[in-house]
């Protein structure tokens, strides 16, 4: 044979190597074809190409796994067994950026499916090596690299725990300041997974000074970035008073009241969840956030969307109408009432109704006119009826009933409370009968008592 001869066979070999990968990453895009390729044996087939001596072939071959890998776990775990990981690993220091982005991309894909197989990741020593690619000149390297980290940290405390020992913290807020928008997203998305495990957790975050450089995105034109911005920040405050007061102290009010007149719905709900986040903590958080028009802006933003989108503002509302009577008053002044009467009556979601209940009985609670203002919106008869029906989830009964009692415990507005004589059971009944007492044999007594005879009848 001839040089020529020898080396087309070589070349053919090459060429049907390239052909296999690519023709499998393609493959391994729908779905149908997944259980196929698994029971033709495919990741023992990829795994040498891994090592392949043409890098496009190893690039394939990587993308070929992390879309097995992402359809679900038991491709990822396949992953493990096969002991394809510390190769990952070691071709991840070593590689092209195109190479680099692969890789990452299959360490991603093994770790979202649970702490097991991310924790597979971290015992195979990946992630220092994801951290140096953070560090990389290539944006779309720093990319991929924070993606995987923020799967492998979004599981639990510990795995969040591993990547911040890592050093992936200040890495993530150099990230969040680059110029790529899509590698801000996803920044600010691992900052997010890592700050909600604890306050431990979250501070770390903070002591690099995340929340000045997320504060500053909360404008951006970019939904995608505005929503994980916000979740980051919500993640942050919900720990403790004084990670709120942080956030607070970041000027983020009023500017985030802008963003729950956004059109995307899933940036009203992050920023209803901030709000909510923060107000909860104490009365002086919540007065800060009806100084500024919170408030208001939230019922607005309840009113002009439906379902999951309303919850964090509905529960908002009740953390603030929960902290005393003035700032019940200025849930009521807000018209929150008839906004929240209105979720109790339509949506159709049972947690969202009791979330609704749950609200409205901290604003009734107080006094008996916060007791008035939610018992005119005809209100207490939809909690009646939510109580006592069979197809109520038990925390919707459970949220309904409390509510009921504790706007009836103070409730003197007897219009509001004449139905109830006829249609409510006894462990509800004898509230209404107390309220009717506590009104009727004052004026009893005291018109009794002018006519000059003390009666002592009801």
């Amino acid at each position: 044979m001839s040089q020529r001869q020898v080396l087309q066979v070589f070349e053919q070999y090459q060429k049907a190597r390239t052909q296999f990968v690519q023709m499998v990453a393609e493959l391994a895009t729908r779905p149908q074809n997944i259980e196929s390729l698994q029971n033709a044996g495919v990741m023992s087939l990829l795994r040498p190409l891994l090592l392949d001596v043409v890098p496009t072939i190893q690039q394939t071959a990587a993308l070929a796994l992390g879309r097995l890998a992402n359809y679900n776990g038991d491709l990822a775990e396949a992953v493990v067994k096969g002991d394809i990981l510390p190769q990952l690993v070691y071709s991840l220091a070593e590689q092209n950026r195109f190479y680099k982005k692969a890789a990452a991309f299959v360490l991603r894909a093994v770790g979202k499916h649970s702490p097991q197989l991310a924790q597979a990741i971290v015992d195979c020593g990946a992630l220092d090596t994801l951290v140096i690619c953070l560090e990389d000149f290539d944006p779309g390297v720093k990319e991929a690299a924070a993606w995987a980290l923020g799967y492998i940290a979004r599981h639990n405390a510990e795995l969040s725990q591993a990547v911040v020992d890592a050093g992936a913290v200040p890495l993530l807020v150099l990230c969040i300041q680059e110029p790529e928008i899509a590698l801000k997203r996803i920044a600010a998305s691992a900052l997010s997974d890592i700050s909600k495990h604890s306050p431990e957790l979250a501070q770390t975050v903070v002591d690099v000074g995340a929340i000045a450089h997320l504060a500053q995105m909360i404008l951006n034109p970019d939904s995608k970035l505005k929503r994980q911005v916000l979740s980051a920040l919500s993640q942050i405050a919900k720990h403790s008073v004084d990670l709120a007061e942080m956030v607070v102290e970041a000027e983020i009010f009023p500017v985030v009241l802008t963003c729950l007149k956004d059109k995307d719905d899933y940036v009203k709900k992050n920023a209803s969840t901030l709000i909510r986040e923060i107000a909860k903590h104490t009365p002086e958080l919540s007065q800060l956030i009806v100084n500024t028009g919170g408030v208001a802006a939230v019922t607005d933003c309840i009113g002009s969307c439906k379902g999951n989108i309303r919850l964090p503002g509905i529960m908002m509302l009740g953390y603030v109408a929960a902290h005393s009577e003035n700032l019940a008053m200025a849930v009521i002044v807000s018209k929150a009432v008839p906004q929240l009467s209105v979720c109790l009556s339509e949506e159709p979601e049972d947690h969202i109704k009791a979330a609704a209940a749950w609200a409205l009985g901290q604003i009734g609670r107080h006094t008996p006119e916060h007791a008035r203002a939610v018992a005119v919106t005809n209100t207490l008869p939809v909690l009646l009826s939510l109580y006592m029906s069979t197809e109520s989830s038990e925390d919707l009964q459970t949220k309904s009933k409390k509510a009921i009692k504790s706007i009836l415990q103070k409730c003197t507005y007897l219009p509001a409370l004449e139905p109830f004589l006829y249609d409510a059971p006894p462990n509800i009944l004898k509230h209404v009968v107390g309220q009717f007492s506590k009104v009727l044999l004052p004026w009893i007594f005291c018109t009794s008592t002018e006519s000059g005879q003390l009666s002592t009848t009801c």
